[in-house]
């Protein structure tokens, strides 16, 4: 089924005047629909909030893989060093 076979849904939204005029002067400069506009606006939008969340989920989850290799006696050494190091800053 394609996109142009699905039934849409409407969606509206109150905006003050000068918002509306500038939402028309930018898809205008876009050479856009107001409709084309927002949608393609908002699309980017959500997309880069995705991007955002994948970037966090794959910054505070740590691999099992990668947690197997980063959790060993002969590293824990460099975790000393760094506590050692923000203890003498935090004494500065």
């Amino acid at each position: 089924m394609s996109k142009s076979d699905v039934k849409r849904k409407r969606l509206s939204i109150d905006v003050l005047p000068e918002e509306r005029r500038m939402i028309k002067a930018y898809a205008a400069l876009h050479g856009q629909s107001i409709r084309e506009y927002v949608l393609e606006t908002i699309n980017t939008g959500l997309q880069q909030e995705q991007e955002n969340n994948n970037i966090l989920a794959m910054t505070t989850q740590i691999n099992p893989v990668l947690k197997e290799v980063w959790d060993n006696d002969k590293d824990a050494v460099y975790d000393e060093v760094k506590k050692n190091i923000k203890e003498i800053i935090d004494l500065s």
